[in-house]
């Protein structure tokens, strides 16, 4: 039988993903050098962090993009949130490796950022859209748009649908074991962002160890729209 286009439905509940991604946190670095540092570096690029500036990441996992938002932006604010223990255990030990001290990181979840209105100039996601329901996005979406400032930056990045030879096999690991796959599955974000009032500036595309991965910049209403690409 031929597969709805479309996401694949998401198959671990944010209770579960948190108690998964504990126990995958010991080892996440590896899979994370292997197959998503081209699209994590690229996202900081586009993150553009300038100091003084107020940064928050939205599941921030073991620190492999927040340290350096924090090295970038030694007189602003840092702000990390995860749902998992686990993960910001790492990543404590990877900030305080790196000799950094101005941030806050902790419990928290994308449904429900603990900050004010219009607190943020730059707000980086980093694969977490391909583990929600494709029913939460358009919350999460407003939650992001609550929190950041006019104008304010989005950089998004996800396992996305495979568009090079091979990469489709990721998508079959999924549907034969989410759990293997750390409940990824692809996803295609520039669509519900503008249906959320978002204006998307770039959509890349990223393949590493065949691992397909999307890259997004995207503006809160009002700002001025730019060009799209995609690269390989």
């Amino acid at each position: 039988m031929k597969r709805e286009p479309g996401p694949l439905k998401a198959r671990i509940s944010q209770r579960d993903a948190a108690a998964l991604y504990d126990k995958l946190a010991g080892f996440y670095d590896v899979w994370g050098y292997l197959t998503e540092s081209q699209a994590r570096g690229r996202a900081l690029e586009l993150a553009d962090v300038r100091p003084g500036q107020h940064v928050l990441e939205v599941a921030v996992g073991t620190g492999l993009a927040f340290v350096d938002l924090v090295r970038s932006n030694p007189s602003g604010r840092n702000v990390g949130i995860d749902i998992s223990r686990g993960m910001l255990a790492r990543a404590r030990r990877r900030l305080e490796k790196a000799g950094l001290s101005n941030y806050e990181i902790s419990i928290g979840s994308a449904m429900a950022i603990p900050e004010a209105p219009a607190s943020f100039d730059v707000l980086v996601n980093n694969y977490m859209f391909d583990l929600l329901d494709e029913d939460a996005w358009t919350a999460v979406l407003a939650e992001f748009d609550r929190v950041l400032k006019p104008e304010g930056r989005l950089v998004l990045v996800d396992m996305t649908e495979g568009e090079g030879r091979g990469s489709g096999i990721y998508q079959r690991l999924y549907e034969w074991s989410p759990r293997l796959m750390g409940g990824c599955r692809g996803v295609r974000l520039a669509e519900p962002l503008r249906r959320s009032g978002f204006v998307v500036q770039r959509r890349e595309y990223y393949q590493q160890c065949l691992f397909p991965s999307e890259v997004i910049l995207a503006q809160k209403h009002g700002a001025a729209a730019g060009v799209e690409a995609n690269r390989g």
